[in-house]
């Protein structure tokens, strides 16, 4: 029995197993949606099939660096309980994948999933074991890679990691004023969530929507009501001004201090080193952020399988 693309996505979507496996089991099935099934369930895929119904909200981001390479990483891998994502297992798990995406530089998630992880075993194989082992459905939901002068923070054992990407030159390159201010913004990034690097960041579109808003604003202001147009303007020029303080990273109040903005604290350190540096990019994961929680107890879930 014949069987198209469609029926490996109808496989996977009843089964949630990679879309290989779930070709192989086609073929080895002659079509048969039932018996393919069955003979992912024989492969012992089952397990994996079962929880991947259930939402892994849980889990680790984790940033590193690997510096003889000169390449970053900060990912965020998934498990169902918090029980289960601060187990020696599934943390020696997120820094394998970290090293996987430094290594063989994925595209992306369904790129490292069928990278080579060693011993003959790709990426996906060993999550599928790690699932078995862990009894929990895991999934590496996503990552970045920066190349360059990178430096890593991990806050709160996992719960935010983040990855700052440097341009510098030989003085500064590697420096020690570098890895300095790398986590010292690392860690202003992690506590304030600037969604901008800098103005010149911030798109077209959100500016001409801050624009109407603050205008909404003043206008709504009885003590404007007869001010003329170009005051108002300036107004607004004042608002935006503050906007791109708070929301741009280069522009935010240093916070170990408050008389340097970032940038300044960037170009003080960069004169310490001796040489020139720029921030040019960062990412920050938060586990879970846009997952729904599982609302059951694990407690619960613990007795029920005892009984």
């Amino acid at each position: 029995m014949a069987f198209t693309s469609k029926d490996v996505m109808a496989l996977r979507e009843k089964t949630g197993v990679g879309m290989m496996d779930c070709k192989k089991a086609l073929e080895a099935s002659d079509g048969d949606m039932d018996k393919a099934i069955d003979y992912l369930r024989e492969k012992g895929l089952a397990k994996q099939a079962k929880k991947a119904s259930r939402v892994a909200a849980e889990g680790m981001a984790y940033a590193t660096v690997d510096y003889d390479k000169k390449v970053g990483v900060v990912v965020e891998v998934n498990a169902e309980t918090d029980f289960a994502a601060k187990s020696d297992k599934f943390v020696e798990f997120v820094k394998e994948v970290a090293q996987v995406i430094i290594d063989r530089n994925p595209a992306d998630v369904d790129a490292l999933m069928a990278a080579d992880a060693g011993n003959g075993q790709t990426m996906a194989d060993v999550l599928r074991d790690k699932v078995m082992v862990i009894g929990e459905n895991l999934s590496v939901r996503r990552f970045i890679r920066y190349e360059g002068d990178c430096v890593a923070y991990v806050h709160g054992a996992g719960r935010i990691g983040v990855l700052v990407q440097f341009e510098a030159d030989a003085a500064a390159s590697g420096s020690d004023a570098l890895i300095e201010c790398g986590k010292d913004v690392a860690m202003q990034i992690a506590a304030l969530n600037a969604p901008y690097l800098d103005q010149a960041s911030v798109p077209a579109d959100v500016i001409a929507h801050e624009k109407e808003v603050q205008l909404a604003l003043i206008k709504n202001d009885p003590k404007n009501a007869n001010k003329p147009e170009n005051i108002l303007e300036k107004m607004i020029e004042g608002k935006l001004k503050k906007y791109f303080q708070e929301n741009c990273l280069m522009l935010q109040a240093f916070v170990k201090d408050g008389n340097l903005s970032v940038q300044q604290y960037v170009d003080q350190q960069a004169k310490a080193a001796g040489g020139d540096m720029r921030l040019v990019a960062f990412s920050r994961f938060e586990k879970g952020e846009g997952l729904q929680k599982r609302e059951d107890d694990f407690a619960n879930e613990v007795a029920s399988m005892v009984k």
